[in-house]
């Protein structure tokens, strides 16, 4: 794609997404752009000193709230799922198809948002935070969001991690993770408008997203193009596939499972059905030998409404192996891969996919430390809301602007290998973005200044905000009555 092309494709996205959005589209097109080109901002409110913001400080919080408003506080949770679909639409468009690989591929986790002294906010619970020193609890005071993203197919081993979030959610805090996450998938793939409906999808997610409260929701949902490929702990017990039944069926319970697989012990193992080779090189010129196991039509156990046994799935050890044929890592590393078309995706093919996951954890990080994802300060759950999806909004018109701005290097940067590269970061993306806009302009109108308001009248007082406790999720589920 040449620069006119490129130019073209951004000015489309961009009018598309200022016509998106209702009330204030004027202001909260400035905001997007204030927020991809300012790395530099020390809090939100500080973004109204970007030059793409014209107008004053407190447009944007006016701007935020009205991102969206429910109609009816009960009709909220329904009007924003329409609302997210909506933006799903307008960024699928823009969506690459892969050329390589034959797949599009996808991925979700759970970035917490630390809000430990705001008592007027409501539906907090104990998140988790890493902690560096030894021996303190990793958790605190905030709200979770799971992220369900697109990754872009890369041309090298040394492209830069993007990934673009597709749909952003909260978790409450009556909800699971897994739970929101299986909402999110179904959302994405029910859609028949999108380009990839019909197309091979493939899902990649932690541990976390092993059990059976995800794995369980998404099997049942039936998406035939779907495959999920989800790291499993080391301690799982899983089964082969029952004994072939005799012609007389016996009496009692039919034989659901076969013999018992512990991954923790390598003699229930037996052998694998399937193996494979590869290498990798880390990009300091190591080269490791990649060996990959595969079992097939594996099963676990389910419960009552999740009947595990009837959804196989191939499960695939990992083993990175060195030079004099010793294991780089202390434990070994094992991928559920399940979906009525897993049998269409190799083992290496699943490994290198689940490799891509960890992009996710470079688009966490840049958003918390360059894109201010974690620091509006907002007495209001909504408000807070729809601040995590202008950053998520502002990620994807980097993405688009990305071949734009690798060529507006300043001038001591342009031998640099960030110079040279064919796809530019993130961060830098960020940073040059300012002057794409300059160069392309915007579709927001100019401000029209209406005086001052009047203000409060005088001796008028506002009544204090009520103030939330901290929500203990439980660790068992409530006995049914």
């Amino acid at each position: 794609m040449d620069i006119q092309e490129n130019v073209s494709q951004l000015n489309q996205f961009r009018r598309e997404l200022h016509q998106t959005f209702g009330l204030r589209r004027d202001a909260l097109m400035e905001l997007v752009d204030a927020v991809s080109s300012t790395p530099h901002a020390w809090s939100v409110v500080a973004l109204s000193l970007s030059p793409s913001f014209r107008r004053h400080y407190s447009s944007m919080h006016d701007a935020i709230a009205h991102l969206f408003q429910p109609s009816e506080p009960e009709k909220a949770d329904e009007e924003r799922r329409a609302w997210e679909q909506k933006l799903v639409r307008l960024i699928a468009a823009y969506l690459p198809e892969p050329q390589e690989r034959k797949f599009w591929l996808f991925g979700t986790d759970v970035v917490p948002i630390p809000r430990p002294f705001a008592s007027t906010l409501g539906d907090r619970t104990f998140v988790h935070q890493p902690n560096t020193l030894k021996g303190n609890k990793p958790v605190t005071i905030g709200h979770d969001y799971s992220h369900l993203v697109f990754f872009p197919e890369k041309v090298s081993a040394d492209d830069p991690p993007w990934a673009m979030s597709m749909i952003v959610r909260r978790v409450h805090s009556d909800e699971k993770a897994t739970g929101v996450g299986a909402e999110q998938i179904d959302a994405l793939m029910k859609d028949e408008t999108l380009p990839f409906h019909d197309e091979l999808c493939v899902h990649v997610a932690d541990s976390l997203y092993s059990a059976i409260t995800y794995l369980g929701p998404v099997a049942k949902q039936e998406h035939k193009n779907l495959v999920e490929v989800v790291r499993s702990r080391c301690n799982r017990v899983f089964f082969g596939q029952p004994p072939p039944m005799k012609a007389k069926r016996p009496q009692g319970h039919p034989t659901w499972y076969g013999e018992r697989f512990d991954l923790k012990d390598p003699s229930t193992w037996g052998e694998p059905d399937i193996v494979e080779e590869t290498t990798v090189t880390t990009r300091k010129g190591r080269t490791y030998q990649v060996r990959l196991e595969g079992w097939r039509d594996m099963l676990m156990t389910g419960k009552r409404d999740l009947p595990m046994h009837k959804y196989p799935f191939t499960l695939i050890r990992v083993r990175v192996l060195d030079e004099a044929g010793n294991p780089v890592f202390k434990h070994t590393f094992w991928l559920i891969v399940i979906g009525e078309r897993r049998n269409e995706l190799s083992l290496v093919e699943a490994w290198e996919s689940y490799g891509q996951r960890y992009d996710v954890e470079h688009y966490f990080r840049f958003g918390k430390q360059r894109m201010l994802m974690a620091a509006y300060q907002t007495p209001d759950v909504g408000h807070e809301e729809n601040w995590m999806q202008i950053v998520a909004l502002a990620v994807v018109q980097l993405w688009l602007a990305r071949d734009l701005v690798r060529l507006l290097p300043y001038r001591w940067e342009r031998y640099l290998p960030e110079a040279e590269r064919e796809t530019a970061s993130p961060s830098f993306a960020q940073r040059g973005f300012g002057r794409v806009i300059q160069q392309i302009g915007t579709p927001a109108r100019p401000p029209k200044p209406r005086g001052k308001s009047l203000g409060r009248a005088k001796g008028q007082r506002q009544q204090p905000r009520k103030r939330h406790p901290v929500i203990k999720k439980s660790k068992k589920a409530p006995k049914p009555a």
